[in-house]
């Protein structure tokens, strides 16, 4: 004759149970929808420090509330991306590596060409990444040209590393025979122009690159 009373506070037990768990679905969610509003791009990793599972993110990709531009990354389904969002999702996949020559061209406004890959240098010792999307263009430095102009932007509320436009146009004179001397010229004489980069600051970046003889002619000319 308990059996009844017991089975309701079972029962009442268990929609307690099922009402916390949701109020709690849905706060987690909501910080996971603030977060990417002000990143723009997340991995799992990034929901650690909040005691959230990655799984949520998963929930919300099947719910159609979020793209998955590559395995492991995820943007707001409704998002309005920047034109440097290519270059954001780069550096979330790859945080060691640093946009270079042709990207860093376009993130600092010395070229009107948009590349469809996305230029990253990273040390020689590192292992190559293996990602699907954005499509990556690796560069490997080495010495001081990997740290040498380094410069660290926030796009989109994430963190890119990008080479100073300095040393990205010594670096286009010295991956000339990747990117076309035409390009690296053009550069040079952009960056001077647009005065992003004083004369003493190219020199500087080309000595660091071993481009002193091969860039002295062109920096010469443009003076």
């Amino acid at each position: 004759m308990h059996i009844p009373g017991y089975a309701s506070k079972f029962m009442s037990a268990l929609v307690y149970i099922s009402q916390h768990l949701l109020t709690m679905s849905e706060s987690k969610k909501q910080q996971v929808l603030e977060l990417l509003k002000r990143s723009g791009v997340l991995r799992p990793r990034d929901l650690r420090p909040l005691g959230i599972s990655g799984v949520y993110l998963n929930k919300l990709f099947a719910q159609g509330v979020l793209d998955r531009p590559s395995r492991g990354l995820y943007t707001l389904a409704d998002s309005e991306p920047s034109e440097n969002r290519s270059i954001v999702e780069a550096a979330k996949l790859v945080p060691n590596g640093a946009i270079c020559l042709l990207s860093a061209l376009r993130f600092h406004n010395l070229t009107t060409e948009s590349p469809f890959e996305v230029w990253l240098a990273i040390s020689r010792k590192a292992r190559l990444p293996k990602v699907d999307y954005p499509v990556l263009r690796i560069v490997r430095y080495s010495g001081e040209a990997i740290s040498f102009g380094l410069q660290v932007h926030e796009i989109e509320g994430v963190e890119v590393r990008v080479y100073s436009p300095a040393k990205t146009v010594a670096d286009c004179f010295k991956y000339r025979n990747k990117i076309g001397l035409d390009v690296a010229i053009e550069a040079l004489r952009d960056c001077l122009s647009q005065r992003k980069a004083t004369v003493d600051e190219l020199w500087a970046a080309a000595k660091v690159c071993r481009m002193s003889n091969v860039i002295r002619p062109y920096l010469e000319a443009v003076r």
